[in-house]
């Protein structure tokens, strides 16, 4: 299969993602006939998409798997024009395709909240959050769920410790003044498999701006502590002069020290409650 679209001639075709919306690159694609002989096999790439050869018209059964997922099959027709079978979403046991119904509280210990902003426009400086809480209410249906988080703003730490006064200085978090991050979420609704956008509300350093989340699940597991946990990631894009963070220091003609957009990365492990 080449590096770029797979050819759909004679094959079927198809794209393999989990349920957090992120190709399956492990994937292997099986197709039998009804006596179950093998017709052909293909490996997902890189985005998740494959391209199964077909010896000859007809009706088959495409086998989909990949470690630690449930396999999934499908009856197809096969003829000269190639059939694309479009997304073909793999889940782990004991997943659905939302988290269960009730309050999962965040687990800091497992949970990273993550921003980086551009410098010189030359390369990325990476922060972190290192204080926060936090809970995620999830109703049924699933679009009256509600998020939220609370974050110490003092506890950013980009491992440079003149840096990291400066950002808690008024030109930027305000701590003093200001020093928690509140982020309320307030509805929620999906944007494809396993991935929604919460609609909220952040409050930082003085000022509420609505910011949307996009939000991916990454399933639900038990725990060796008798509870059970969700993963989701998340990510939001700043400009921190919405903020009233204004500070900056030219450099050269259209050239700044810091990039105004920032991007806001959460990898959350969340205990239910109750």
């Amino acid at each position: 299969m080449s590096a770029g679209r797979p050819d759909v001639r004679d094959a079927v075709t198809g794209t393999v993602l989990g349920r957090d919306g992120e190709p399956l690159e492990a994937a292997t694609v099986t197709l039998v006939d009804g006596t179950g002989r093998q017709l052909g096999r293909a490996a997902a790439d890189a985005a998740g998409r494959f391209a199964v050869p077909v010896p000859a018209p007809g009706t088959a059964t495409v086998i989909v798997a990949a470690p630690g997922c449930v396999p999934v099959a499908r009856t197809v027709a096969t003829g000269p024009a190639g059939t694309d079978l479009g997304l073909l979403v793999l889940s782990r046991p004991g997943d659905s395709g939302t988290p269960r119904a009730g309050r999962w509280v965040i687990d800091p210990a497992h949970s990273t909240i993550e921003v980086t902003a551009r410098h010189l426009a030359l390369s990325t400086v990476h922060g972190r959050f290192r204080d926060f809480s936090g809970e995620i209410v999830v109703a049924e249906p699933l679009d009256g769920s509600r998020c939220e988080a609370v974050i110490d703003a003092a506890s950013i730490d980009t491992a440079n410790d003149q840096r990291d006064a400066h950002l808690r200085s008024a030109d930027f978090l305000d701590v003093e003044r200001f020093p928690e991050v509140r982020y309320t979420g307030t509805a929620v609704e999906p944007a494809g498999p396993g991935r929604w956008t919460v609609h909220g509300r952040l409050d930082l350093a003085g000022t509420a701006r609505d910011v949307p989340l996009e939000l991916r699940y990454g399933g639900t597991r038990p725990d060796p502590w008798g509870g059970v946990r969700a993963g989701f990631t998340a990510t939001a894009r700043l400009d921190r002069e919405d903020f009233r963070m204004n500070w900056n220091q030219a450099v050269e003609l259209g050239l700044s020290l810091v990039g105004t957009h920032l991007l806001v990365e959460l990898e959350v492990q969340a205990v239910l409650a109750d």
